[in-house]
């Protein structure tokens, strides 16, 4: 097990499931997770933090996606962090930044 890059996550899933299907018929699950974080600031207020990563499958857990994972489901995923850029329609160099999914967990629905 390496701990060097790992990220756990639990939260809901802000859309349905993205599917792209490859020529030699693998395929690509995208979807985004939303989760929320409570702490109270100085005010004394109670105050909901919203966080939204990417998510992004391939094979067997891309296809778990597909099946089980509609829009608003809650689930657990583990994975590691990746990045990667590209360069847009005006020639301005875009940064993404995704959690490669390794694992999922099923959890309840909203």
């Amino acid at each position: 097990m390496s701990l060097r890059n790992k990220v756990t996550l639990i939260g809901y899933t802000g859309k349905d499931v993205e599917i792209i299907n490859f020529e030699n018929g693998s395929m690509k699950a995208t979807v985004s997770l939303a989760t929320s974080d409570h702490y109270t600031n100085a005010k004394g207020e109670k105050v909901e933090e919203t966080q939204w990563h990417n998510l992004v499958a391939f094979g067997k857990t891309a296809e778990i996606l597909q099946k089980y994972v509609p829009k608003g489901k809650e689930i657990g995923v583990e994975g590691k962090l990746t990045y990667r850029s590209y360069d847009d329609k005006e020639g301005m160099k875009r940064y993404i930044t995704e959690i490669k999914v390794d694992e999922i967990l099923l959890l309840s629905s909203k």
